[in-house]
């Protein structure tokens, strides 16, 4: 289930997209304030950002740059009232994938969504994962340490395929319980935090790229250092 993050002050319309988007299957959050939007993203990974333009707290392009610079590559539909070529050209140079002008119909927004999802999945699978000498075939399910094969158990192959997915952002174990293991009942945070230790012990011992933040979680960390 790709979960979405809507980040929108216009609260009539922020519960009209939850709604809809939740009945096509989607699990989603919201913001109304652009000064919460770097907790909600350290807390839980998304698959996609809509994003508004015309924040309180801090502007929908504003937030863009800063996440952009921060290496995240969560796919982002920016929206807004402003349709001038100019403003279009602003977002999507900033770093927006895709602009919808507002107001939008709700089957255009969906279809926006599921084609930038697409998108996003088919230029993961095409490429491969890797991080510093850990790579990771996901349809082969196979995962490489310096070209050596590294046999993996399914939980501990769910979880390093997760952190190289979504790399240099940190994860609590509960935002990792809920995203690798969502449909699982009886799994626990505590799960989490043993298979991370022994996925650690096999891909890499001395941690130069899954790391431990104490007291916040773990990172896939891309400067390996």
């Amino acid at each position: 289930m790709a979960k979405v993050l809507i980040v929108e002050d216009d609260l009539d319309l922020a519960h009209t997209v939850e709604r809809y988007l939740k009945g096509q299957g989607f699990s989603v959050d919201m913001v109304h304030d652009g000064a919460e939007v770097s907790s909600y993203l350290i807390a839980y990974p998304y698959d996609l950002i809509l994003l508004d333009w015309q924040l309180p707290g801090m502007a929908g392009v504003d937030i863009l740059r800063e996440l952009r610079g921060r290496g995240l590559t969560t796919p982002v539909i920016m929206a807004t009232g402003m349709n001038r070529i100019d403003d279009k050209e602003r977002g999507l140079e900033t770093g927006a994938d895709d602009y919808i002008t507002k107001p939008y119909d709700m089957r255009e927004l969906l279809a926006r969504v599921r084609a930038l999802l697409r998108r996003s999945q088919g230029q993961v699978a095409s490429s491969g994962l890797m991080v510093g000498p850990i790579a990771l075939d996901a349809k082969g399910r196979r995962a490489t340490v310096s070209g050596a094969s590294v046999a993996l158990l399914p939980k501990e192959f769910q979880l390093l395929h997760f952190l190289l997915l979504h790399p240099d952002q940190v994860f609590s174990p509960d935002a990792l319980l809920d995203r690798v293991w969502p449909s699982e009942s009886d799994a626990t945070a505590e799960a989490i935090r043993s298979t991370y230790k022994r996925l650690r012990k096999k891909v890499d011992p001395d941690g130069l790229v899954l790391k431990t933040v104490y007291g916040v979680g773990y990172i896939a960390d891309t400067k390996g250092g």
